[in-house]
């Protein structure tokens, strides 16, 4: 099983960027899929998740109107549009899925780096 995350990058303040993450070696379609972030000093914490056959969808309070997280599951890949950055969304960014009927099996992404200049 292999997840290849993409798209991390410097972005100024207020820049937009789109991470996608994806997976080999299984179906996306019966996980939770999600992105968890680790800022420099800071523990690795959920930004945003969503079960990939429905609509609930969680997101930190502090990216609600500015991430959205979303899954494609024909190309087997999940995505976090970030908009409207701001310097503490700077990290790294894991991609993470974990199967629902299972949650003990879980899977990560090698992680993207996202930085947001001022």
């Amino acid at each position: 099983v292999q997840l290849q995350a993409s798209g991390g990058g410097l972005v100024q303040t207020g820049g937009s960027l789109t991470l996608a993450c994806t997976a080999s070696g299984i179906d996306i379609s019966g996980f939770n899929a999600g992105w968890y972030r680790q800022g420099p000093g800071y523990q690795r914490e959920l930004v945003a998740v969503t079960p990939s056959d429905g609509p609930n969808i969680v997101h930190k309070e502090s990216v609600k109107g500015r991430f959205t997280v979303s899954t494609d599951n024909a190309k087997n890949t999940v995505y976090l549009q970030m908009d409207s950055l701001k310097p503490e969304d700077t990290g790294v960014y894991y991609c993470n899925l974990v199967l629902r009927a299972n949650n003990a099996m879980a899977y990560w992404g090698q992680g993207t780096q996202v930085t947001v200049s001022s």
